[in-house]
């Protein structure tokens, strides 16, 4: 979980040459290097503000207007944070400069940084999404400005074969995917944009009805062939247990194999359609359950595997297996339920550790109904840390 760091004003200032170059804007420092050659009034005009706050010119409509396309540019260069003077005098006037710089300022310090109106300036950024709370994931997107400042999907064209044909490589795709996006056009953003487009969608509702019965009908089967009530339970919650750590398995083992996924287009486009998407739009409230035919398909080789392991018993099989497959309509609906309902206070708190998977940290937080599993191999999340100076 890494925070854009903070950058010494003397070390903003020495990007100032075609080389490297750095400019600010209050407290956000930006590398424009790569954007010298594409500059509209070339690059040598910005190399004259290098290492200097550019505030007032960019706002300087007789020496050239701006527009917001500009700042989006920016945006994408965004590499650190500057302590300027207003945060400067903050920290004079505060007991305890620590809690102000570097930043970014832990809660004291952002109460003090309010009063003097400059809080604003210094929201944490995290390094991986480009996002500083769980509120960004529903801040809207400029659709085409998006598209035109990361040359990366057109929400507002099927996104399917975007994916497919786009020759993007895996470092950007991921990069790209994982800084979440917020689609008010519709329902939902257009997947494959033709007949199959009601096939991507799944209301939440509808997990409990499709999978509900057939568990309530094999629990029962299984009953019927075990000796005991207490004995069918006990298979029963065995799978049900068995579940948590295969949701946490698929969540990091399938979904999040971004470190081992094949840099070709079947490679990325099978990420985006099993997980990508959802990372792209979180909110995407037709895209947050599982079609109920991508689940037979993943479900499949576990009714396999309990056969294989309680091969002793094919009533045993079907119990644990019948309460593995109420464990995910569980995780279904909590899943669906944290980005889009309020919750009990304990809910609460898993909807504010998934969400921070989101916005801060893909790479941990892999539990959805439960931190257990990440207690356990070490991938839990933790208050995200004081960005570091950078050096």
């Amino acid at each position: 979980m890494t925070l854009l760091p903070t950058i010494p004003q003397q070390d903003v200032a020495a990007h100032n040459s075609e080389k490297s170059c750095y400019v600010s804007i209050r407290s956000k420092v930006y590398d424009v290097t790569k954007f010298l050659g594409d500059h509209p009034g070339g690059g040598e005009l910005i190399v004259g503000y290098g290492g200097k706050d550019v505030s007032n010119i960019m706002r300087d409509e007789l020496s050239h207007f701006h527009t917001e396309a500009a700042y989006e540019i920016l945006e994408q260069h965004h590499i650190g944070f500057v302590v300027n003077e207003k945060i400067i005098d903050a920290v004079v006037e505060h007991d305890r400069p620590e809690d102000i710089v570097p930043l970014q300022p832990n809660e004291e310090g952002m109460a003090a940084l309010e009063n003097n109106g400059v809080a604003g300036e210094v929201r944490p950024v995290f390094a991986s999404t480009g996002m500083s709370d769980a509120s960004d994931l529903t801040r809207e997107t400029d659709l085409d400005a998006d598209y035109r400042t990361h040359k990366f999907l057109d929400l507002n064209k099927p996104l399917l074969m975007q994916v497919w044909n786009g020759g993007f490589s895996k470092d950007f795709y991921l990069e790209q995917v994982h800084r979440p996006r917020y689609y008010t056009g519709g329902d939902s953003a257009p997947l494959f944009g033709n007949f199959l487009e009601p096939l991507s969608k799944t209301a939440w509702w509808v997990i409990p009805s499709v999978w509900l019965p057939p568990v309530a009908a094999g629990s029962y089967v299984a009953y019927t062939g075990l000796p005991s009530f207490v004995e069918t339970a006990a298979y029963w919650l065995l799978g049900l247990s068995l579940w948590t750590l295969v949701e946490y398995g698929l969540h990091r083992g399938l979904f999040h194999v971004d470190k081992y996924l094949p840099d070709n287009r079947v490679g990325i486009t099978t990420h985006f359609l099993l997980h990508g998407i959802h990372h792209y739009l979180p909110m995407d409230k037709y895209r947050l359950v599982m079609p109920p035919t991508l689940f037979i398909a993943l479900a499949s080789p576990f009714y396999k595997l309990a056969h294989t392991v309680f091969f002793y018993d094919w009533y045993a099989a079907i119990a644990v297996f019948c309460g593995g497959i109420f464990g995910y309509i569980v995780y279904d609906l909590t899943h669906y339920f944290l980005h889009h309902k309020n919750l009990p206070l304990h809910y609460k708190q898993l909807k504010k550790y998934h969400m921070e998977h989101h916005y801060a940290d893909f790479e941990n937080g892999f539990g959805v109904t439960s931190r257990f599993w990440d207690k356990v191999f070490g991938t839990e999340l933790h208050s995200p840390p004081k960005a570091a100076k950078a050096a």
